[in-house]
């Protein structure tokens, strides 16, 4: 058993570390923040220097790596910067939908794009009236002639409004027994003619990404634009939530890190009653409790990073990552706020951001409620 990253690995780690440290500035973060606006710039740097797409066959414009590099990086920029980093590690969601089961000329036409920082993509999966229940959908698509006609809407998408395509899961076959064998995943280019995308509005948190509303209005696409078979939507997008969780543990995981460490700069610097407070028993409690918190998330992180690597689909294992890394990230952005007193409550001092964009981790790809569903399925089984 080896619980050490190799050296290519460790390189990744590094560069990635470096990058955000040369161009996640902090005053930036505060303004993209206040404006809402997507890290453009910053995106195009990181897809150059081969951070987007990672985890993609050369090919198709990446190196060949995989989910455990593609976390590394995660957690490198969201620990520097949790909302630039949010920006950057979404910016090719879903994308592994066509990766995983698309044809050739899906993942020529679509992914080298996106690895190359030309493109954003998004995954179309939540609606308006089912959140969590994907096992039926409103959102139709039918065959007329050589097209699919897509109608339905879609909400909370990440970068609706400015993706460059959209994997849309779609009810096609509205009479399938049990419903979700009639669920198929629809490619849909963002540029087709039907398509409204309206953002949510203000959020608590990951202001740098764009969350919209995504109203498909007849909208037409070939009939080749299905991706994968037709009918297996829902277990194609399974199996794409087991690799996504893993990347919003590491998401959670770095801004769990990065509020931690400005919490300890500031206990290590400020003074009160004549001592520093990190010499108070009490704040030491609470940095060890973050600690340890923060190094058992990444455990079972990476742990669960490197099985998907190995080809083992363990949704048990994904969701506890999940599930736990979005919990310390929650309780250690708190605690971070508790330890600098009032100044957390201010903007200045970045860990109420923090503690802003962690929530978010709790509730997207499944919330924390769906991830012990999952768990508890796979340890009690089937009744008999």
């Amino acid at each position: 058993m080896d619980f050490e990253l190799n050296k290519s690995q460790l390189e990744i780690q590094k560069a990635a570390r470096d990058f955000a440290k040369g161009e996640f500035d902090k005053d930036l973060a505060y303004e993209l923040d206040k404006k809402h606006e997507f890290p453009t710039k910053i995106w195009k740097k990181a897809a150059d220097l081969g951070f987007i797409g990672i985890h993609y066959p050369e090919k198709y414009s990446g190196q060949g790596l995989g989910v455990v590099e593609n976390i590394l990086v995660a957690e490198e920029f969201c620990s520097r910067d949790s909302s630039i980093g949010c920006a950057l590690i979404l910016s090719s969601f879903a994308s592994e939908c066509i990766l995983r089961f698309g044809s050739d000329e899906q993942k020529e036409k679509w992914l080298i794009p996106v690895a190359e920082g030309k493109m954003l993509s998004s995954g179309a999966f939540t609606e308006p009236d089912h959140g969590s229940d994907i096992t039926f959908m409103n959102t139709t698509a039918e065959k007329d002639g050589d097209e699919w006609v897509v109608n339905g809407t879609k909400t909370f998408i990440t970068n609706g409004g400015f993706s460059g395509f959209y994997v849309v899961l779609c009810q096609t076959n509205p009479d399938a027994k049990p419903s979700y064998r009639g669920i198929s995943m629809i490619l849909v280019d963002a540029e087709t003619k039907g398509i409204t995308a309206t953002d949510v509005g203000d959020k608590m948190g990951i202001r740098t990404t764009a969350t919209a509303e995504v109203n498909y209005k007849d909208v037409r696409v070939p009939l080749e634009n299905i991706i994968g078979e037709e009918g297996k939507g829902f277990y194609q997008v399974l199996e794409f939530f087991d690799e996504s969780r893993i990347l919003i543990a590491a998401q959670a995981l770095g801004t769990a890190q990065g509020a931690y460490d400005r919490a300890l700069d500031y206990v290590k610097q400020r003074e009160q009653f004549g001592q520093k407070i990190a010499q108070f028993q009490v704040n030491q409690h609470k940095l060890a409790d973050m600690a340890t918190k923060i190094e058992l998330a990444r455990l079972i992180t990476y742990k669960a990073a490197w099985n998907y690597d190995q080809g083992r689909i363990d949704p048990k294992l994904t969701s506890m990552a999940k599930m736990y890394a979005a919990r310390t990230a929650v309780e250690v952005a708190d605690e971070a706020i508790q330890l600098h007193g009032g100044y957390g409550y201010i903007a200045e001092y970045e860990v109420e951001r923090f503690a802003r964009d962690a929530k978010i981790t709790e509730l997207y790809e499944g919330t924390k409620e769906i991830q012990k569903n999952t768990i508890a399925s796979a340890i009690i089984g089937k009744i008999k």
